[in-house]
C-alpha cells in the first residue's frame, strides 16, 4: 500500500544502498595481494563477516571504542584463521582498509533507479552509524551523494542507531516531521526498531530473506519500495 502521507525518506547506507560486503572483500583482496599474499581472501572473509557484525553490535551500544572496533575485528579474524600477525601489521591493515574501502563502490541492484524515482517526489536523507569521513567518500565516489539533502552520522549526533536521539537529530537537520517520515535499512534493531521507537515508520531491507514478524514491512529488493512510495 502506498504511504501517501510520507514527505521525507531516510536511508541507511552500508548494506542498504552501498554493497558493503562486496566492497569490503575487494578491499581486503587488494591489501592481502600487496602485503600478505598467503592469505586466502575468501577464507578470511568467512571468518571476518560474523566477527565484524559482532564488533559493530558492541560499538553500537558503546561497549567498545572506534579504535577497538577497527583492531578487534581484524585480530579475532586472524586468530580464527590461525594466522600469525603482529599488532603493528594489524594496525597497518586497519588504516589501509579505511583508506582503500571507498575506492570500491558497488551499489545494490536498483539503487540508482530507485533514487531517480524517489528524488522528484520526496526529500531524501541518510542516517548512518558509519565513520563520517569514510561515509562521505563512499557517497561521493559512488556518485549518489547528490540525491540526499542531509546526511546524519553518529559522530555528528553523538549517539548511534537505535538510540532515538540520532533520529531526532536527523529529523531536526532535515526539518522533517516524524509522522511524515520513513526509515529504510537492513538492520532490524538499529534501523527498523530504532526508527519505530523514535516515532517514524520503517521498512526492513531484507535482502537475506530472514524470518521476521508479520507486522514488519519488508522488501527483498530495493525496487520493491515502489509499492510503498
Amino acid at each position: 500500500m502506498k504511504q501517501t502521507h510520507i514527505k521525507d525518506v531516510f536511508f541507511d547506507l552500508d548494506h542498504t544502498l552501498w554493497d558493503f560486503d562486496k566492497n569490503s572483500e575487494l578491499t581486503f583482496e587488494t591489501i592481502f595481494n600487496r602485503n600478505h599474499p598467503t592469505i586466502a581472501t575468501k577464507e578470511f572473509i568467512e571468518k571476518y563477516v560474523p566477527i565484524n557484525q559482532a564488533c559493530w553490535a558492541l560499538y553500537q551500544y558503546d561497549k567498545i571504542t572506534h579504535q577497538e572496533l577497527r583492531y578487534n575485528r581484524l585480530k579475532h579474524s586472524f586468530d580464527a584463521l590461525s594466522y600469525t600477525i603482529s599488532d603493528e601489521e594489524i594496525e597497518t591493515i586497519a588504516e589501509d582498509y579505511i583508506r582503500f574501502l571507498p575506492d570500491n563502490n558497488h551499489l545494490f541492484d536498483g539503487t540508482v533507479e530507485l533514487l531517480e524515482y524517489l528524488k522528484p517526489k520526496y526529500n531524501l536523507h541518510i542516517i548512518t552509524n558509519g565513520f563520517a569521513e569514510v561515509q562521505f567518500k563512499k557517497l561521493n565516489n559512488s556518485k549518489i551523494g547528490s540525491y540526499f539533502q542531509t546526511i546524519t552520522n553518529s559522530e555528528m549526533a553523538g549517539v548511534k542507531k537505535p538510540n532515538p536521539i540520532i533520529f531526532d537529530y536527523a529529523l531536526d537537520l532535515a526539518k522533517a516531521k516524524k509522522e511524515k517520515s520513513i526509515m529504510i535499512g537492513d538492520s532490524l534493531e538499529a534501523d527498523v526498531q530504532g526508527a519505530l521507537d523514535a516515532g517514524l515508520q520503517a521498512i526492513f531491507f531484507n535482502e537475506s530473506k530472514v524470518q521476521v514478524e508479520q507486522h514488519i514491512i519488508q522488501i527483498n529488493h530495493l525496487l520493491e519500495l515502489k509499492k510503498y512510495l
